[in-house]
């Protein structure tokens, strides 16, 4: 087993330092050190699209990644999204046209969506159900889901995939702080 290293990366505007074992996975470390907990873990293989989060603006698989591949890069995960108690427009179209039951999958979802409408303003049907066909739910049937992304709002392209100011944060530390905002930010 080799030897922990640093890992200095930004998630959500916050500046984030801890230390990792070289094989633990992005994900493990955005939930377990950075105690941001919206991003989920399904397959652990890169199918099911749940652990989904923005690294550089781009919408990768945090469960296939390692934490030390992410040191320094500028991370969006699920709860970057809403401001406050008010929600990302994406957010708000998947509630208002019920694109979610049990839940688990919609923070991949949500973040799949951001990239892909960033990329696709204005996307047809088919188009939406190609850019979101890497992400699996058990729930919907998929219906809701297309629906609630051909009626997002189509994110400003200069606003996708940033986050808010810079905050400093140790990863590990402070933990139960960045837990009750992410519980207030849906997360």
């Amino acid at each position: 087993m080799r030897a922990p290293r640093e890992i200095a990366l930004r998630i959500n505007g916050a500046s984030y330092v801890g230390r990792a074992e070289p094989r633990k996975t992005l994900a493990d470390f955005i939930r377990e050190d950075c105690g941001l907990t919206g991003t989920h873990l399904g397959c652990e293989h890169g199918v099911c699209g749940a652990c989904t989060i923005l690294m550089n603006g781009d919408a990768v698989r945090s469960c296939l990644m390692f934490a030390v591949q992410a040191e320094g890069a500028e991370l969006m995960t699920v709860e970057g999204l809403a401001d406050g108690d008010r929600l990302h427009p994406i957010q708000q179209a998947f509630w208002e046209h019920h694109a979610l039951q049990c839940g688990f999958c919609t923070p991949g979802f949500l973040m799949t969506t951001l990239e892909f409408l960033r990329d696709t303003p204005r996307p047809t049907d088919r188009e939406i159900r190609e850019g979101l066909s890497g992400n699996l739910c058990r729930c919907t049937g998929y219906q809701n889901i297309v629906r609630a992304v051909a009626l997002a709002p189509t994110p400003d392209p200069a606003a996708a995939g940033t986050t808010r100011p810079a905050r400093k944060r140790r990863a590990g530390a402070s933990q139960s702080r960045v837990r009750r905002k992410a519980k207030r930010r849906g997360g």
